[in-house]
């Protein structure tokens, strides 16, 4: 594994949610496709939380080998929880990205890790290679899924009118 590509991924996948959650409307980004979908902005602080309580922080704690016990994190419950669909959107993708360049600064700091090093979570072993790939991943989760968001919102405005001639989604 490529460690500094795959930082570099984790600074520009913050680069694209950023240009993905700029400059929408307090509409935008609180509208929902159903009930049960997240808004933009729920999805925007899920990552900013996600950065703070868990990957981060997790990581480090397996790449310590410490015997700290993980802090019990619930980021479905958090959305309804912590309200996350009426916060300002600017506010907390400020917040996502200061914690991502935190982020950033901390794993430029790490000597030598041991990417090898587990964990014994409640479902079994991790290792820090797999925290970190896990990381990298989520990012792209939550990219597309605020891409869907960005099309089906999109597809709502422009109606009556159709998109097929741009493609296949």
């Amino acid at each position: 594994m490529n460690i500094d590509y795959f930082k570099s991924r984790l600074l520009n996948n913050a680069e694209g949610i950023k240009c993905l959650a700029t400059g929408l409307s307090n509409q935008q980004a609180r509208w929902r496709p159903d009930p049960g979908s997240w808004s933009l902005l729920e999805v925007i602080h899920h990552l900013y939380d996600e950065e703070r309580y868990d990957f981060r922080v997790r990581l480090e704690i397996i790449l310590s080998q410490s015997d700290r016990s993980w802090t019990p994190i619930d980021p479905a419950g958090w959305v309804t929880e912590r309200a996350y669909n009426e916060k300002d959107l600017a506010e907390i993708l400020g917040g996502f990205l200061h914690e991502r360049e935190q982020s950033l600064r901390w794993l430029n700091g790490v000597q030598s890790p041991n990417w090898e090093a587990v964990y014994q979570a409640p479902w079994g072993e991790i290792s820090a290679g797999d925290m970190f790939a896990s990381w990298v991943a989520h990012d792209l989760l939550h990219l597309r899924q605020i891409i869907e968001l960005q099309w089906a919102y999109t597809n709502t405005l422009l109606k009556p009118y159709k998109v097929d001639y741009a493609g296949s989604w």
